[in-house]
């Protein structure tokens, strides 16, 4: 994927795309882009068009939407492929996404997030208390990443010891780390264990529900991979954003109570998902003055949209006092993300972890030497090394 995404937009587009999202924003709002030579998509990078598209229920998110040429090229893009992991709430549309939606939507209700916030608290505070007298940490492999899979893990119900799994499910895998089974198998295998012995998890409740075994299986999945991979590449990118902006930093320490705000402006400037994921119209629809056929697959930039200078004062300024904090980084409408609150939560109470615990923080490498994902859709970095202040002090 790093290759392809160098073909098309250059060899610094995994780094920093913006520039080559603004030029082609510039030349044409809604564009057709060859991926390869047997795949293309309509990709549209405005704020306003985007905004209107993620809402627009004639752009569906079921591939069975597709052009047939569609359906039969390109089955390996993970949650949205042909295999029985596929039928879930990124891949449906009304009436089976409500009623899926509903089976889980509690778990993730208000209510039910602010009485994890202590619990994200302790977890947060337990894993600094591993690392704060080194005086220096790797964000990813010893904060964000054991951070976010233990509080999915927890909601689901996953035993902590296969924690180390989710891992290796992900773009994060370590190619040299143990051998892990396949998602498929070990979810069967866990659901199964969760008949015979029912906890007080998501698990359990989801088995009560009136859900196939292919869309309980599937929801499982998409929970607990999905339910991580973004929020461990919100608390890396808030890190990042605020160690390579020392004014916006110091303004942060100054004035805690920007917290929520600098969230917001992480989730815009710089924000975990850089595409929203594939939609089929389901008809002709016109986008930005360009009509696009049905079933013709359709990218919304996210990246480029938040850094539209018709919707944004300075978009390519990182402000963490930002009047508007308007974004589109949980989507729009029915497929309006299911984990957004808990995502804020857990950011918040990430980033603010780190800077109560450890003064000094920096960055132990050069910010143009930090690696980025080779993801499309994930706009996450491998690793983020740090130093500070050992002890606290």
């Amino acid at each position: 994927m790093r290759d392809r995404k160098r073909q098309l937009l250059g060899p610094g587009f995994a780094s920093d795309p913006y520039p080559a999202y603004r030029r082609l924003r510039e030349e044409a709002p809604v564009r057709r882009m060859r991926l390869r030579d047997d795949l293309y998509c309509w990709w549209i990078l405005p704020f306003e068009e985007a905004r209107a598209a993620l809402a627009d229920p004639r752009l569906s998110r079921d591939p069975r939407a597709a052009a047939p040429a569609w359906r039969t090229d390109d089955r390996d893009r993970g949650l949205e492929d042909g295999s029985a992991l596929a039928t879930h709430l990124l891949t449906l549309e009304p009436p089976d996404h409500t009623r899926l939606r509903r089976s889980v939507t509690g778990a993730f209700s208000a209510e039910r997030v602010e009485r994890m916030r202590d619990r994200i608290q302790e977890i947060a505070g337990s894993l600094v208390d591993g690392f704060q007298d080194r005086g220096s940490a790797e964000i990813i492999a010893d904060y964000a990443f054991p951070l976010a899979i233990s509080v999915i893990g927890e909601i689901l119900g996953v035993p902590a010891e296969d924690h180390r799994y989710f891992r290796q499910w992900t773009s994060n895998a370590l190619p040299d780390g143990p051998p892990v089974p396949r998602p498929d198998v070990y979810l069967k295998e866990l659901i199964a264990a969760k008949r015979r012995n029912p906890g007080d998890d998501l698990i359990s409740e989801l088995i009560q529900e009136d859900l196939g075994e292919t869309e309980l299986l599937s929801m499982v999945f998409l929970l607990a991979l999905a339910g991580h991979e973004g929020n461990v590449a919100l608390v890396a990118n808030a890190v990042l954003a605020l160690l390579r902006h020392p004014d916006q930093l110091s303004l942060l320490r100054s004035r805690p109570e920007l917290l929520d705000p600098a969230i917001e402006e992480v989730l815009r400037w710089d924000g975990p998902m850089e595409l929203a994921a594939w939609r089929f119209p389901t008809e002709p629809v016109t986008i930005g003055g360009t009509v696009i056929g049905a079933g013709e697959p359709v990218v919304i930039s996210l990246a480029a949209a938040h850094r539209d200078p018709g919707r944004f004062t300075a978009p390519d300024e990182f402000r963490i006092d930002r009047a508007d904090t308007s974004h589109l980084a949980f989507g729009r409408g029915v497929h309006y993300c299911l984990g957004a609150r808990l995502a804020r939560v857990e950011g918040r109470i990430a980033v603010g972890t780190l800077l109560d615990r450890l003064p000094g923080l920096a960055l132990a490498a050069p910010a143009d030497q930090i690696r980025r994902q080779p993801s499309f859709v994930i706009r996450g970095v491998h690793s983020l090394p740090v130093v500070f202040s050992p002890g606290g002090h």
